[in-house]
């Protein structure tokens, strides 16, 4: 296959605004090197890890909900401290491939592909495992190299756009439960279950067996309830705690959080004894309150959930070449226009995920 010697792609130039994202048409195409496939990009979704990584959110120095320019451009703000500009974002390609590396066979050109974004290191240390769009250049562009063993084959009657809507968020939220091992018969709380994470988070939970009490925002809960959830509660109700702990018998066996914030103390109270915290953001803010008491007296296990294995993201695959979850799409924007498809994702007026259309014109 012909492969053209430039391509459409957003670069992110440094920390800061909207402004720091660039759509270029003549930035030179990756070549697939040793161990490599090129994949012509079809669609690729959108996550807060984009948003996060363009507003240095991942340092330390920030204290903030996401979502705000938060950083400048001089500080470090990815979560694994290879961060180098300019960088292509977009952990959640899927396309085909068109050309392999060394060692790589031919016979897998023109395969349909899904990419699980954690290129790991080979002899399995966690600190060296680099993330698609952020330790390397991902798939906000025409075409990207990968890993082959992170270019998962797939077969499925989903578009290229719903495809693309997995990786990332369903990812995170089928690793946030597999720490913990939720089963049938558990009660499991989500908070930001309108998100991509959170809606992952409902149906996942659902395939496994378990109940699911979510939460989302008053004018979301029908939209929630459709994903499967059991019972849907407004976050801004008073005295969740009880609300949560009447619904589910006592209280929940997990509680799987992507909030974090000032919700985060009351919300942990109503964890059983024996239960699991589970989680992999903090979207309105990292820094929060605990009762270790609470911790310790109540033989509760907290698991915070990144570098899944890959084990994880082969299981998703099947979920979603058997039919057993759905794409949930809020949104999609054509290439050119990622910093509207930002700046609309940051309102977090949607359910579901947003999706960048790159084969679109």
């Amino acid at each position: 296959m012909t492969v053209p010697e430039t391509m459409r792609a957003v670069l992110l130039t440094g920390h800061g605004d909207l402004d720091k994202l660039e759509y270029r048409i003549d930035h030179p195409t990756p070549i697939a090197g040793p161990g490599e496939v090129l994949i012509e990009v079809a669609a690729c979704g959108m996550n807060n890890t984009d948003i996060n990584t363009r507003t240095g959110w991942y340092s330390k120095t920030v204290t903030t909900a996401t979502g705000a320019d938060t950083a400048e451009s001089d500080v470090e703000g990815s979560w694994g401290g290879g961060l180098t500009f300019p960088r292509i974002q977009g952990a959640d390609p899927a396309g085909r491939i068109v050309a392999v590396g060394k060692s790589v066979e031919a016979s897998r050109i023109g395969e349909r592909v899904i990419v699980d974004a954690w290129l790991r290191d080979p002899g399995g240390v966690l600190e060296n495992a680099r993330y698609l769009g952020s330790e390397a250049d991902g798939g906000f562009a025409e075409y990207v190299a990968v890993p082959a063993v992170n270019a998962y084959p797939i077969e499925t009657v989903v578009t290229d756009v719903e495809l693309a809507s997995f990786s990332c968020s369903y990812a995170t939220a089928e690793h946030m439960l597999h720490r913990p091992n939720v089963a049938e018969g558990d009660w499991v709380l989500v908070t930001g279950s309108s998100g991509g994470v959170g809606s992952g988070l409902v149906q996942l939970s659902k395939r496994r067996g378990a109940s699911v009490v979510a939460l989302t925002s008053g004018h979301k809960m029908g939209d929630v309830a459709a994903l499967g959830a059991d019972v849907v509660l407004d976050r801004n109700a008073e005295d969740l705690v009880a609300a949560v702990r009447e619904v589910s018998g006592g209280g929940v066996d997990v509680f799987a959080d992507v909030v974090g914030g000032e919700s985060f103390a009351q919300l942990f109270e109503a964890i059983r004894r024996g239960g699991h915290y589970t989680t992999a953001g903090a979207i309105a803010g990292p820094i929060v309150s605990l009762d270790l008491r609470t911790l310790y007296l109540n033989d509760i296990t907290m698991h915070g959930c990144t570098v899944l294995p890959s084990a994880v993201f082969a299981n998703l695959v099947g979920y979603i070449e058997r039919g057993e979850i759905q794409p949930v799409v809020a949104a999609t924007y054509p290439l050119a226009q990622l910093r509207n498809a930002q700046a609309d994702f940051m309102g977090k007026r949607h359910v579901g995920a947003f999706v960048i259309d790159v084969a679109a014109a």
